[in-house]
């Protein structure tokens, strides 16, 4: 293997990596001065958002008129939060000036910061032009309904026939997993999907069981999987060149028992929501008529126990979600999506308490990003993980399916053991993702010369497509 990757970041990028540590300095100097001549307002401006804060939580779990309550509180709580931010800027000199100051330092340290830690297109050059890929005869699965129709809005069967990509149409009644079988059995050495998510993890699965490729086509409704990868989530014409022009990457999956999944699985609250019949067709009301019974003053928590990595044994959980890789959570831009896609660990995110109203306030306040040490509160990262129940059966949505499972749940990473093929702007856009999340430990090293994490993903990506083609 070639050292190509390992050259040090150019001096571009060092430069803005110096220039974004010094503009967060300077952003952490005018915090600490704005802070100590505004303490008053500062316990002003908490008071409000603990309102807030409350006032949401009675919306999520009462119902009228107690939910009318809960939006009082809330609107109170914002306007205390104005106001104070109001009068603690107005006490200063010239505030129009600062807050101007302000914003532009802070835009200086995100655009120099991203600048740094994304690598340069040309250093992902050799990558993509050793790592291309075209296979012999392709297979797309299609479902026709997935996303209101997006197969055929976007002309995908059209687009796949120029390209001489063999498509298979899931009807009324035929097996998805099947079809898929039928054909590597007529000589697929490739098979895609043009689906939802759910239907994204079952031909991978049946990909991986026979060392073959995978295509994501972005055609489902949330597409969270394709997001995550880097794709264009709204327009699946942009994935089929992967057909074409695809490079080869190598993603981790994960299991729970002998299922596959790609983005993950709920436990509790959202698992039992999705197995009522209405959901498919009227998500936001059923999940709002429901909410306020399971988590209202009287619910009880659901029969789900696990331990965490330190070994404490935890019961009365609402929610667990176990997911193929760990989620952003709490108030960022990428809330809910996934910086990498191989970390080669489970992200796992749980809430228990006594009370429904205590998990919602639980939930709440980590969506607010002020849930800080909740004892409630548990999110961590592992290989493996397990969930029990004492009545041997837990309900569970598998990437948005509605299932019944046996417990013990045993959850499993599978490290960079999918093999895909991508067109070459979503593995740019990838190593882009990864630098999403603000580093001084990555933008120093950047300073003083080293690779950034971002190339060094680069590098395990080319290996791990080395190795399997040994």
């Amino acid at each position: 293997m070639t050292t190509a990757h390992s050259d040090s970041p150019s001096a571009g990028r060092r430069l803005f990596a110096v220039l974004a540590l010094l503009a967060t300095a300077a952003l952490v100097v005018e915090a600490f001065t704005f802070i100590v001549s505004n303490l008053v307002w500062l316990v002003v401006l908490l008071a409000g958002l603990a309102l807030a804060v409350a006032g949401v939580w009675w919306v999520l779990t009462e119902r009228l008129p107690r939910r009318a309550i809960g939006i009082a509180g809330l609107i109170a709580g914002a306007v205390i939060i104005v106001v104070a931010l109001m009068q603690a800027v107005g006490d200063s000199q010239r505030p129009l000036l600062r807050i101007a100051i302000v914003f532009a330092t802070l835009a200086v340290a995100a655009m120099a910061g991203r600048a740094a830690l994304t690598p340069d297109l040309r250093e992902l050059d050799r990558l993509r032009r050793d790592g291309r890929a075209r296979p012999r005869k392709p297979v797309l699965l299609c479902n026709p309904w997935s996303g209101g129709g997006k197969v055929a809005k976007f002309g995908l069967l059209d687009i796949a026939k120029e390209m001489g990509v063999e498509t298979v149409l899931l009807d009324h009644g035929l097996d998805l997993a099947q079809l898929a079988r039928d054909a590597i059995a007529r000589g697929a050495d490739c098979l895609g999907m043009a689906g939802g998510d759910g239907s994204q993890a079952l031909v991978a699965s049946i990909a991986n069981e026979h060392d073959l490729p995978f295509v994501c086509i972005s055609a489902g409704t949330r597409n969270h999987f394709a997001q995550d990868l880097g794709f264009d989530k709204e327009d699946p014409r942009k994935g089929m060149t992967a057909f074409r022009d695809g490079v080869e990457r190598f993603i981790d999956f994960a299991t729970v028992g002998d299922r596959l999944f790609v983005n993950n699985v709920s436990l509790g609250i959202y698992a039992t929501i999705v197995q009522q019949d209405s959901y498919r067709d009227a998500k936001l009301e059923t999940s709002r008529n429901l909410l306020p019974e399971m988590l209202g003053s009287q619910a009880e928590p659901f029969d789900l126990q696990f331990t965490t990595p330190d070994g404490a044994e935890v019961a009365d959980s609402f929610l667990i979600m176990v997911s193929n890789n760990p989620y952003i959570l709490g108030p960022s831009l990428d809330v809910s999506q996934r910086r990498s896609m191989d970390t080669g660990t489970l992200g796992v995110f749980a809430v228990n308490a006594a009370s429904g109203h205590e998990a919602a306030a639980v939930v709440t306040r980590t969506a607010l990003g002020v849930g800080g040490r909740d004892p409630h509160l548990h999110q961590f990262t592992a290989e493996t993980f397990e969930v029990r129940s004492r009545s041997g059966k837990a309900f569970a949505g598998v990437d948005g399916e509605a299932l019944e499972l046996d417990t013990p749940l045993e959850f499993r990473s599978h490290p960079r053991a999918l093999r895909m093929l991508v067109p070459v702007d979503v593995l740019v856009e990838a190593e882009r993702r990864r630098s999403r999340g603000f580093s001084p430990g990555a933008l120093f090293g950047i300073a003083l010369g080293r690779p950034s994490a971002a190339l060094a993903g680069a590098e395990r990506m080319e290996a791990a497509g080395e190795a399997a083609h040994r």
